[in-house]
């Protein structure tokens, strides 16, 4: 009989955590070698055990999230095949998971293609990322009519930044940041900065770099 896939789940919300483990445990070829909380400990784990996949969500709530520790377990050991995953519609994160040589991306939440299909072409040597973005609504809206450098006025908002430190950040002027969040709030409907931001970070529609990293 051949010996079955190793797989370590990595998840701070009990419920996914336990999504993940089901489909490791009805998947014939799988074995679930363990299942932890906090992506350090997973990069500790595939140090000391054997382990030939990794799940792991994007965010955690303490300490490292899982896009930094996925680099440094692909990092320590090439051979470990990983799938990063998220519930958020954040798709800032494919870039840079793709930079780092992490074979698949899968949104929980939006995502077409079931997990253990995922988990078969990514062990089969292919590297499976969404060919179309989630597009939740957002107001009167959906995600895809909101423009990039909205999306990028849209993240700071949801660290409650004024319209100067926003154009600092971005290298705009504080009138263009105006008319961005102008223009947003005639896209969708809310009555203010703050429902946008509200609204924003509730849906997981964007999500802060600084979020991502417990900042």
């Amino acid at each position: 009989m051949d010996e079955k896939i190793k797989v370590l789940v990595v998840d701070d919300q009990y419920v996914a955590r336990s999504f993940f483990e089901l489909h490791v445990q009805m998947a014939k070829n799988y074995e679930l070698v363990s299942s932890v909380a906090n992506a350090e400990q997973a990069v500790a784990y595939c140090m000391e055990h054997p382990v030939d996949l990794v799940i792991m969500d994007v965010m955690m709530k303490y300490g490292l999230d899982g896009l930094t520790c996925a680099k440094t377990i692909k990092n320590n050991n090439r051979k470990i095949r990983i799938i990063l995953t998220t519930s958020t519609a954040e798709a800032k994160w494919i870039e840079k998971a793709k930079s780092a040589g992490i074979e698949s991306f899968w949104f929980k939440e939006y995502s077409d293609i079931p997990l253990t299909e995922v988990m078969d072409r990514t062990m089969q040597g292919e590297s499976v990322y969404p060919g179309d973005l989630p597009n939740p609504d957002f107001g009167d809206t959906v995600k895809v009519d909101l423009s990039e450098r909205e999306l990028e006025v849209l993240r700071e908002l949801t660290r409650n930044r004024t319209n100067d430190e926003i154009a600092e950040i971005l290298h705009i002027s504080t009138f263009t940041v105006k008319r961005h969040i102008q223009n947003m709030l005639a896209k969708t409907g809310y009555k203010n900065r703050i429902d946008l931001a509200v609204n924003a970070k509730t849906l997981g529609l964007v999500v802060h770099e600084e979020d991502r990293m417990g900042k």
